[in-house]
């Protein structure tokens, strides 16, 4: 058996290809960028799988359904937060069902290391009322994804797998199976019956019926599945979710007086946690994320006569990520400390990259601005980001993707002046060209800065929908006054000259756009070519 050492989200794509994929498709997100950059890869080698980077998750989402729809399997893949995006069409799959596998990969972020907030996918798995699983290692990620797909077919659902940080982004070695041969279009399945995926109410009521039908079935298979384990020892229980089992594991070394489940399967598999329950007195529930398992253990009321310990209770943190040093502590176990103090470290927070564009752009704002106190600068998910930290204090928000946009509008209708939103070129495309739209159709009293950088810098570099002319020639079609849309070079050279052109802007008490253009310095430094090497002086 041949193995191969891969990141989690490696393992996953890879078992993706493996299952006969016919497309991938994503939206870059960390921790889940990798998923999808693995495919491209690949599919770059084989020309037989469709994988384009898509406009944001919700698009990303409703193309693997469109695969799904045609007869392919096909995987879709996004961080938690890009979940609440694909939101519409990912709960509504579930009543259309599906007909060429879909798998959803969603990386959580405990800790929040590049997100907004640390919100527990599961959550949307049973408010879909779709399976899930989720893998502690590579190995079961690789496993679990290529299993997953056959079971979407087997359910005629969407299959979520849910992954972490700590999983997406570590390395272990991968026992390979035998990649499933691919499938011809002569091979793809047979349309479905257009009435079940067009969910008008009268179709619509009938699928929800037969979804809630198929939910003891989805607890049969989760309680029958190999993927769950239950051993039955002490009378005190540890039920261990997705990555915590390995913390378990290690913790208490291989001890016999602990019952152990550990869960790897939703909806929850009762019949293994009944008897769980009913062999301890005490449990400690362990899993990375919300307490959602220790929530539905104890119900409204409690388990009359047995100790529920976890995150409710104080035994592990309520936030962040889970550790062994943590999961140790709840278990009574003792943990050796192998690490230094570093309680005096210098503080290094993160900051904009020297020969940054956006650092230019925000100087020209903030001194454009000085006259303007009560200036209000609404800011999105991106790099630029940053400019919320000295020296340029130039954000005021950041909310989710596209927000700076709608926000400002709605700052302008309250009669702030002036209001300024600043937006990445990719960002606008995700989700800032609607806002904008209806701002143009205002003539809303701000001012709208896109940094086009040419790239989709925050998650590596990847490919972005729109920059240069093309997204000059997108606002003038979405509707911006040719007057009011101006282009500036973010250069400290051009410092004063961008200033007046600010400055000018804000004069107008109507929207105005600029279009703050300089490749991100890292994508240049791939694109441009080697300079020419100096001779060489002999004698």
């Amino acid at each position: 058996m041949k193995s191969e050492l891969l990141l989690g989200d490696e393992a996953v794509g890879l078992a993706a290809v493996h299952a006969g994929i016919g497309g991938a498709f994503s939206y870059p997100g960390t921790p889940a960028t990798e998923v999808f950059e693995f495919i491209s890869r690949m599919a770059h080698t084989s020309g037989e799988i469709a994988a384009r980077w898509s406009a944001n998750e919700k698009v990303a989402y409703e193309e693997a359904l469109g695969m799904s729809y045609a007869g392919r399997r096909a995987i879709v893949s996004m961080k938690h937060v890009g979940l609440n995006v694909a939101a519409d069409p990912f709960i509504n799959s579930a009543l259309t069902g599906v007909n060429g596998g879909l798998v959803v990969v969603v990386a959580d972020d405990p800790g929040m290391h590049s997100s907004q907030n640390e919100q527990d996918s599961r959550y949307y798995a049973e408010f879909a009322q779709i399976p899930m699983m989720e893998p502690a290692n590579q190995q079961e990620a690789y496993d679990m994804t290529r299993a997953a797909f056959a079971l979407s077919e087997q359910f005629n659902l969407p299959v979520m797998i849910r992954l972490v940080t700590r999983l997406s982004h570590s390395r272990a070695n991968v026992h390979i199976e035998k990649p499933q041969p691919k499938s011809g279009d002569g091979d793809r399945l047979p349309p479905p019956d257009p009435n079940d995926w067009t969910l008008v109410p009268a179709n619509a009521r009938r699928r929800f019926r037969r979804l809630l039908d198929l939910q003891q079935t989805l607890v049969d298979w989760s309680d029958k599945s190999t993927h769950n384990h239950l051993a039955l020892a002490g009378k005190r229980g540890v039920i261990a979710s997705g990555i915590a089992r390995n913390y378990v594991s290690e913790a208490l070394g291989g001890r016999g007086d602990f019952s152990l489940l550990g869960i790897a399967t939703y909806p929850l598999p009762t019949e293994s946690l009944r008897k769980l329950v009913a062999h301890c007195d005490e449990i400690t529930v362990i899993e990375d994320g919300y307490p959602y398992i220790e929530k539905r253990l104890n119900g409204l009321l409690g388990l009359p006569g047995k100790a529920i310990h976890g995150k409710l209770t104080g035994a592990l943190p309520p936030s962040g990520e889970l550790t062994p040093d943590n999961v140790a502590v709840a278990l009574g176990q003792p943990y050796p400390v192998s690490t230094p103090a570093v309680d005096n470290l210098a503080n290094r927070p993160p900051a904009l990259c020297r020969g940054c564009p956006h650092a230019d752009t925000f100087k020209a704002i903030v001194d454009a601005t000085t006259s303007f106190p009560s200036a209000v600068l609404f800011s999105d998910i991106g790099c630029y980001t940053l400019g919320v930290l000295p020296p340029y204090k130039a954000v005021h928000s950041c909310v989710d993707m596209g927000a700076s946009i709608a926000m400002a509008h709605g700052a302008a209708q309250a009669g702030t002046y002036p209001v300024f939103a600043t937006i990445g070129d990719s960002t606008f495309t995700h989700s800032g060209m609607t806002p904008l739209i209806g701002a143009i159709r205002n003539d809303a009293d701000m001012t709208v800065f896109i940094l086009d950088n040419a790239t989709v810098a925050m998650t590596g570099g990847q490919e972005t929908m729109a920059c240069g002319d093309v997204l000059l020639n997108l606002l003038r079609g979405l509707g911006v006054q040719e007057e009011h849309l101006h282009m500036m070079e973010p250069l400290s050279k051009n410092h004063d000259i961008n200033v007046e052109l600010i400055q000018r802007a804000l004069k107008h008490r109507g929207l105005s756009v600029i279009v703050a253009q300089r490749e991100c310095i890292h994508n240049r430094r791939k694109t441009k070519p080697p300079a020419e090497a100096k001779p060489v002086a002999t004698g």
